[in-house]
């Protein structure tokens, strides 16, 4: 216990020298905020969460509260293949430079923030879940990039919920071209075969939680969830940081 003490003494001092040399500053803007990985006032308030009323299944939010179980008109005309998909914020103007600089910028810093976040959007997912699954990179594109930006946010969920977190249970077998935007046509047909789970057995009987950044169609999150069920898993979630809103 006493050891236990000294240790979190010591990361607190170590922590307090660092915020006097470096003050951390805010995700969005850059101006100086009390913690890290946290907004300032103004980028907070620009951000536009997303909460009930929400679709059933995609976590679509409703304008109106259309009453408990109400699912939107594409999921009633196309069930998709995972249970339940839920968000944390609109992909927006607000929203769209935090995502970028954290997938093409090295601001990785930014990862256990969103982790917190994803943990309170998801909770209801969370728990009901075994394991917690990324959306892969292709190994050229992860070469570019160095990282997986889903990997991060699955790493940092896992830390923050307790529930076990497997970046390679999913693999992308096949270089996919760039999705594009919402309208962009063959997302669905992109996608088609290109994942593969690396240990089946892993999955058998489980409930898994996919992760990524950003959801648009929802066609990756489909195809992933497709594979998984394929090898056994018994249901499949999603929950992304942000998602592109649709009529």
């Amino acid at each position: 216990m006493e050891r236990a003490a000294i240790v979190r003494g010591v990361r607190g001092a170590g922590r307090r020298v660092l915020d006097l040399l470096l003050p951390p500053q805010c995700l969005g803007c850059g101006a100086l905020v009390d913690e890290p990985g946290a907004l300032c006032a103004a980028c907070w308030e620009a951000i536009q969460f997303i909460g009930p009323p929400l679709c059933a299944v995609c976590g679509l939010p409703f304008e109106l509260d259309p009453g408990p179980g109400a699912v939107c008109g594409a999921c009633a005309g196309s069930p998709p293949p995972y249970r339940r998909a839920r968000a944390v914020m609109r992909y927006d103007d607000a929203s769209r430079d935090l995502i970028l600089r954290f997938k093409h910028a090295d601001r990785t810093d930014a990862a256990p923030a969103f982790g917190r976040w994803l943990a309170r959007a998801g909770a209801g997912l969370l728990a009901e879940t075994d394991v917690i699954a990324p959306v892969p990179l292709h190994r050229w594109r992860l070469f570019h990039r160095r990282y997986n930006q889903a990997g991060l946010l699955a790493v940092q969920l896992g830390k923050v919920s307790g529930v076990e977190a497997s970046p390679a249970l999913l693999s992308r077998r096949r270089h996919t071209p760039p999705q594009g935007g919402p309208e962009s046509p063959g997302r669905e047909s992109n996608v088609r075969g290109a994942f593969a789970v690396s240990r089946p057995a892993s999955v058998h009987g489980r409930s898994v939680l996919l992760v990524d950044d950003v959801m648009t169609t929802g066609a990756t999150l489909a195809e992933c969830a497709r594979e998984l069920l394929r090898s056994g898993a018994r249901e499949v979630n999603a929950l992304v940081l942000a998602r592109v809103m649709r009529e």
